[in-house]
C-alpha cells in the first residue's frame, strides 16, 4: 500500500493511505462482481481465439494478505482477481487451473516476473504452456549494471548539496524577498534530492542531475541580474 500511495503522490495525485486502502477495497468488491458474469468473457475471448495470460500479486504491506489478479493480455480483461494468505505454488497452480477451464479458449502463453512459485504453479497447472518475463521486469533486470552506475552518480550528487538545513536556519524569522529566494531555491533542492525516478523506465541518478543541473541554472540567472554575489555552481553548502 505505502509503494501505490507514493506512485500517486508522484503523479501529483494528493490522496491519504487510508483511501488508497478504501479504493482498493472497492475495487475488489466491483472486479468480483464483475467477473462473476463469465458469459460476456468467454464471449469476448471466443473471438480472438485464444488467450495469453498474465499473473501477478500485490501485498498492501507485510504480513498482509497477496491479492493475486489474472489478466488476459490481448483483450485486456481481468479473468480473476483473489486474496490469499500465501502465493505456494499449489496455490497459483489452483488459481491458474480455475481461469483455464472458465475462458473456453486454449492458452497459448504465459507472462510474469518469473518468481520459483509461480513457474512452478505455470508447469503443474499448464504444462507445456510457453511462461515468458514481463517485459517490465526484463527491462529492469537487463537494465542492472546501468542502475548500479546511476545509483552511485546520484550518491555523488547528493555528497555536493548537503547542507541545505544549515542554510535555511540563515534566513529563518525573515520576511524579506532574499529571504524567500534563499528558502525557495532550498526547497527546490529538498524535492530534488527526494523525488526518485523509477528503473528502469526513469533513472533516479539522470533525474536527480537534470533537476539539480535546472536549480544551478536557475541560480546563474538570478546573479547574473546581481541578486545575489556569484558563488560557486553546483553546491548548496
Amino acid at each position: 500500500m505505502p509503494e501505490i500511495h507514493a506512485a500517486l503522490r508522484a503523479r501529483g495525485v494528493e490522496i491519504a493511505e487510508r483511501s488508497v486502502t478504501n479504493l482498493l477495497d472497492r475495487y475488489d468488491e466491483l472486479l468480483a462482481t464483475s467477473l462473476s458474469d463469465t458469459r460476456r468473457l468467454r464471449r469476448v475471448l471466443a473471438e480472438q481465439g485464444r488467450a495469453i495470460l498474465a499473473l501477478d500479486g500485490m501485498q498492501p504491506d507485510v504480513g498482509h494478505e497477496v491479492l493475486w489478479v489474472v489478466r488476459e493480455c490481448l483483450s485486456g480483461e481481468v479473468l480473476l482477481a483473489r486474496s490469499l494468505l500465501s502465493g505456494t505454488a499449489e496455490d497459483l497452480a489452483f488459481l491458474l487451473a480455475e481461469v483455464a477451464k472458465a475462458i473456453g479458449v486454449p492458452v497459448e502463453g504465459v507472462i510474469s516476473d518469473r518468481q520459483p512459485s509461480i513457474r512452478r504453479a505455470v508447469e503443474r497447472a499448464l504444462p507445456g504452456v510457453p511462461h515468458q518475463l514481463c517485459q517490465f521486469h526484463f527491462l529492469r533486470e537487463a537494465a542492472n549494471p546501468v542502475y548500479e552506475a546511476d545509483r552511485h552518480a546520484k550518491k555523488e550528487l547528493k555528497k555536493g548539496v548537503r547542507g541545505v538545513r544549515r542554510i535555511e536556519r540563515t534566513v529563518e524569522g525573515r520576511q524579506d524577498g532574499k529571504a524567500e529566494l534563499v528558502l525557495g531555491y532550498c526547497a527546490a533542492v529538498r524535492s530534488a534530492i527526494t523525488d526518485d525516478g523509477r528503473t528502469p523506465l526513469a533513472a533516479p541518478g539522470l533525474k536527480l542531475k537534470g533537476r539539480l543541473g535546472a536549480v544551478a541554472d536557475s541560480l546563474d540567472r538570478v546573479m547574473e541580474k546581481g541578486a545575489h554575489p556569484r558563488r560557486s555552481r553546483g553546491s548548496a553548502t
